[in-house]
Formats: structure tokens, C-alpha cells, sequence
């Protein structure tokens, strides 16, 4: 007998009642048979067409290495699905790939992209009655968009992510994609041949996987095991390493597990989830994208949790874990070094976590950590009683020029106050070209505005503006604000959300050059020191502008996409549903 007959002979430990899950309406009774005709067509048995369907959905394909192990995975998960009693579906959803889409107008098709991902998804599952989800993703939309939309279907779930990619090795040294972003500052700066370039960027990315340091992907994996979507220290073994199929099959397994409890994400995922999985974010110094993507997973769940609620989390929160771009190490040493349970573990330790919310595993978070054993050896995660700040991984702002609030990443920066002059510009394109023209002034704060949800459309990310300010010695010496965002890789005095945003007549857009702005991250203060009734004169004279998406989806996603504070979400939520998909 093989080895698959007795794995299954030994999962297969639940019997099903079809009656009432999803796909009964396309597998059960006479009336049914034309569609039990397709499934015998893929050369299914009766046996096989009588179990509950799982999706399994792979945001896989071949547009970057954050992607290209995630169909493999998939498959090794449909295996313990169908071993443990399922019947596993596969299918695939989209992603655009932030590094590539970086710096051009293809960036405008990222965010939305995580609403394109999160739609696809459920349009699958509803129209072939799945039961219940393994999904697997590898970058930075793709994560929460897959979480979302197992929060919206709640149908039992689990979130399995790909993993990162090993660091690259330069002259000694181990460096990131975003070690490539900032040479091209300094190549532009006259500080390096063009050689150094070509020959950083042919070992900068050395395989699979997501970007290695602390940005967006590794954030939101890291909040899928601290909100309990994943199973426990799963998401930061890199994508090479072996363990990821183990990781992949397993989540086949528990799925069946889930269905059997009928435990459902939005039991998972409640308040208290959420305030753990914004701890983790400030914790690790994560991407200020995380304060962007809790709110729209919150939105799905019916759940009130914007960007004030994230940001007085963050503000009680030590930062904890040395991980790039603010600091010294990349997620495989994380693995190592014990994963995230390793750094939950002390924030619970410190009375800093929810300890008695449901997870995946079928346990609490407080029984999942209660199995990790403290390391004292490693170097990467500080204790919360000992961290590298008290405070200030990411921190919210509000004041007058962001009434509905921004964010800045501060982990590993020394200055967090910056009072300076404006210098504006309506677009990335034009703040990129003044970066590499070198009319950027020491001391300013560069605005980059028309950038915002619905103004850009598409709220992009300024990592390649950001980034050329370092590789030019500028990273220190200006701030930058956007109604944009900015990659979980960016680094420096840089805001971002902030809101109202310009296409709403916010106060960003009422900036003119050389007006004081004023930063004050320690107190959480953004203001715009121009008096209220020279503002009031600006406003009755500014027109909208109109972006040049006039039809296609970005058109789409601007007639209805809400404020960055909310999460930049396009339907009203989980408190409009009429009724959730599992109970059909």
C-alpha cells in the first residue's frame, strides 16, 4: 500500500453531512445531475463528488518570485485536503507585483488590485458552492486580499503564505531589493558606476519568494498568524526551504478539521484578533500598509477598526523585532531565530495580547504559545520588557493637515521631529525627476499629492522616489508627505494616507511652495501652519482634477472606492450583508 493510501486510511476521521454545507446545491440530489455530469467529466468518483468542496486558490503565476512556488503549494495542500476527507479544488486569482509596478503608472493597478483579488475569490467560491478555503499568496495585495475575502464568504479557512526570498550576497554583505531601489539615488548622485548597478542588481534577488525585510508581504503574513488565519509560526520559513510543503499539506489537513468544528473566520477574527495582529505590526516595525489593510479585513468582518483604532494600539506597543529596512535582519532570520510566536510570546508575557482568541489551529493564540519555549541566544527579537524603543514601530498622526490621519514608519530613526518649507508636486513622476535632477532642498518637506484612492486612482507607493532620496544622501535631511502610500520597504521621514486626500479638496491639496510644515511623530501631530482664513481663500478657488482613467477599472475603483483612514474599501461591508455566503 503507498503512502497516500495510508495518510488518507489515517485522516480521514470525519464523516460529512452535505445537507448543509454550499455544495450541496451543486453536487446533491436528482435535479443535480447535469452538474455531478462535469465532475465525472474531470474523472471523479461518486465517492469523491459526495465529500465537501474545498477551494484552494493560489494567487500563483510567473509575473515575479513572490510567486512562482505558490501553484506547487497549492497542490501539496489539495493533497491533505483530500486525504482528510475533501474534495480540493483548485483555482487562481491575479496578482500585480508592487516591485515591478513600482515607480510607473502600473503602480496605479496595485491597491486595486487587492479588491480585484479579494471579488475573484469570492465570485469562485459562490458560484461552485465551495465549503470551505486554503489560500495561498506571496505579495503585498495578494495577502490581505485573500483574507478578506475568507472574512467576507466565512466559510472555514485557512491563509497560508508562500514565503520570503533568501537575502542576496554583495561584497560580504546581505542586501534586499531595496539596496537596488536606493543605487539608482546614488548612481543618479555621480557616487557609482553604472557597473556597481548591473552588478547589484544580478544578485539582489537570489530565488523565490517575497521581499526578505520587514515590508508589506512579511507584514501581513506575520498578521495572518497573529489574527489566527494561519497556522501557528507557518509563514516566515522562506519560500526555498522544505518546510513549506509540510506547512502546505498541513493546511490541507486542518482545513477538513475547521469544517468538521464549523469554525469560521469571523469567530477567529474579532475585535481583540484584530488589536493582536495591530501589536504585531508596531512590534516587528511593519509597513504602514498594515494600518491600510486591517481596516478593509475589520470591514469584512462587520467590524469598526480604522486607522485611529490602529494607531493607539501602535502607540502602547514596543518595537521589538531588528528587521530591515530600519534595521539589521530579513525574515529567514526571524524564522530562525524563532518566528513570530517567538515575539508574541514576550508581548503576551507583558499583558499585551489577547491571549484567549481562537486561531486555525483549533487552540487559542495564549495554548499556541504556550508550546514555544523563549530563546535567549537569538538577536533578533528584543523582549517587550527590553525592546529596542518603548515605542514607535509605526505611529499614526493626526492635526491640521491630516484630519483624517496619516501614518510614518519610525523604526531605526533617530529624528522624529521635522519642521520645514514645502516643496509640491502633483505627481510622483515630477518629485522623481526633481530627486534625479537634484532640486530637492536639504530641510524641505517634499509633498507629493493627487496620489490618494480615488485622486491617483489607485493610492500607489513612492519607494523608487524614497529610495533615490537615500541613494542620494537626502534620506535623512527631508521629509516627504503623500495622499499615496508608501512601500513597507521605505524608509525616512516619509507620511503617508494622509487624508482627506487632495482629490477631496483635504488640506494636502491646499498647499502652496514654501508653506511651514510641521512633523512631530513623538506627540502624533501633522500640521499646516497657514492660517485658517488664508486656507478658506485656497479652497473656494481650487477645482478637482480629473485623473486620465476615464473608463477600465481604475475608473471603476475611484466611483467607489471610501478614504484611506477606512481601509480604501469599495462596498459597504459585512454590516449591509443580507446574509453570509456559508449559510446558503
Amino acid at each position: 500500500m503507498n503512502r497516500g493510501a495510508l495518510e488518507s486510511e489515517h485522516y480521514m476521521t470525519h464523516s460529512f453531512d452535505k445537507s448543509k454545507l454550499p455544495s450541496r446545491h451543486v453536487s446533491v440530489g436528482p435535479e443535480r445531475a447535469p452538474h455531478r455530469s462535469y465532475y465525472y467529466a474531470m474523472g471523479l468518483t461518486e465517492e469523491q463528488i459526495a465529500r465537501p468542496f474545498v477551494g484552494v486558490v493560489s494567487a500563483g503565476n510567473d509575473s515575479a518570485p513572490c510567486n512562482t512556488t505558490l501553484d506547487h503549494q497549492a497542490d501539496v495542500a489539495r493533497r491533505g485536503v483530500d486525504e482528510a476527507g475533501g474534495l480540493s479544488r483548485r483555482f487562481n486569482t491575479i496578482t500585480v507585483t508592487d516591485g515591478i509596478a513600482m515607480g510607473h503608472q502600473g503602480m496605479k493597478s496595485s491597491l486595486v488590485s487587492r479588491e480585484v483579488i479579494a471579488d475573484s475569490v469570492e465570485l469562485s467560491v459562490r458560484g461552485h458552492c465551495y465549503d470551505a478555503l486554503v489560500g495561498f499568496a506571496g505579495c503585498d495585495k495578494s495577502l490581505p486580499g485573500m483574507m478578506m475575502a475568507m472574512l467576507r464568504l466565512n466559510v472555514p479557512s485557512i491563509f497560508v503564505y508562500g514565503g520570503s526570498i533568501l537575502p542576496g550576497r554583495y561584497k560580504e554583505k546581505d542586501v534586499t531589493v531595496v539596496d537596488v531601489f536606493e543605487i539608482v539615488g546614488k548612481y543618479a548622485a555621480g557616487a557609482c558606476p553604472l557597473s556597481e548597478v548591473h552588478e547589484l542588481e544580478k544578485v539582489a534577488c537570489p530565488g523565490h519568494g517575497a521581499c526578505g525585510g520587514q515590508y508589506t508581504a512579511n507584514t501581513m503574513a506575520c498578521v495572518a498568524e497573529a489574527i489566527g488565519l494561519s497556522l501557528p509560526n507557518s509563514n516566515m520559513a522562506p519560500a526555498p526551504y522544505t518546510t513549506r510543503d509540510q506547512v502546505a499539506h498541513a493546511a490541507g489537513v486542518q482545513v477538513m478539521e475547521l469544517l468538521a468544528r464549523d469554525l469560521r473566520p469571523r469567530e477567529i477574527c474579532t475585535r481583540d484578533a484584530f488589536e493582536n495582529a495591530a501589536r504585531v505590526v508596531a512590534a516587528t516595525g511593519g509597513s504602514t500598509n498594515g494600518a491600510l489593510h486591517l481596516p478593509a479585513m475589520a470591514h469584512e468582518a462587520g467590524i469598526d477598526f480604522d486607522l485611529f483604532d490602529v494607531a493607539e494600539i501602535f502607540k502602547t506597543t514596543p518595537y521589538m523585532a531588528d528587521l530591515k529596512p530600519g534595521g539589521n535582519y530579513v525574515a529567514k532570520d526571524m524564522y530562525e531565530a524563532g518566528g513570530v510566536y517567538m515575539l508574541m510570546k514576550s508581548l503576551l508575557t507583558e499583558g499585551l495580547l489577547h491571549g484567549d482568541c481562537m486561531t486555525v489551529s483549533g487552540k487559542t493564540l495564549g495554548e499556541n504559545i504556550d508550546e514555544i519555549t523563549w530563546n535567549p541566544d537569538q538577536k533578533v527579537i528584543y523582549p517587550a520588557n527590553k525592546p529596542i524603543t518603548p515605542t514607535g514601530g509605526v505611529v499614526g498622526l493626526r492635526g491640521s493637515l491630516a484630519p483624517d490621519g496619516a501614518i510614518v514608519k519610525v523604526a531605526g530613526m533617530s529624528r522624529l521631529q521635522f519642521t520645514g518649507p514645502a516643496q509640491v508636486f502633483d505627481c510622483e513622476e515630477d518629485a522623481f525627476a526633481a530627486v534625479e535632477a537634484r532640486q530637492i532642498k536639504e530641510g524641505s518637506v517634499v509633498v507629493i499629492r493627487y496620489e490618494g484612492p480615488k485622486g491617483g486612482p489607485g493610492m500607489r507607493e513612492m519607494l523608487s522616489t524614497t529610495a533615490a532620496l537615500y541613494g542620494l544622501g537626502m534620506g535623512e535631511k527631508v521629509a516627504l508627505i503623500t495622499d499615496g502610500r508608501f512601500s513597507g520597504a521605505t524608509r525616512g521621514f516619509c507620511i503617508g494616507h494622509v487624508g482627506p486626500e487632495a482629490a477631496e479638496c483635504g488640506p494636502i491639496a491646499l498647499i502652496e511652495e514654501g508653506d511651514e510644515i510641521a512633523i512631530d511623530a513623538a506627540a502624533g501631530t501633522i500640521d499646516l501652519n497657514v492660517a485658517a482664513e488664508v486656507l478658506d481663500e485656497r479652497r473656494k478657488l481650487w477645482k478637482p482634477r480629473l485623473s486620465d482613467y476615464g473608463a477600465g477599472a481604475l475608473w471603476r475603483y475611484a466611483q467607489n472606492v471610501g478614504p484611506a483612514y477606512k481601509g480604501a474599501v469599495t462596498h459597504p461591508g459585512a454590516k449591509e450583508e443580507r446574509h453570509v455566503y456559508a449559510d446558503i
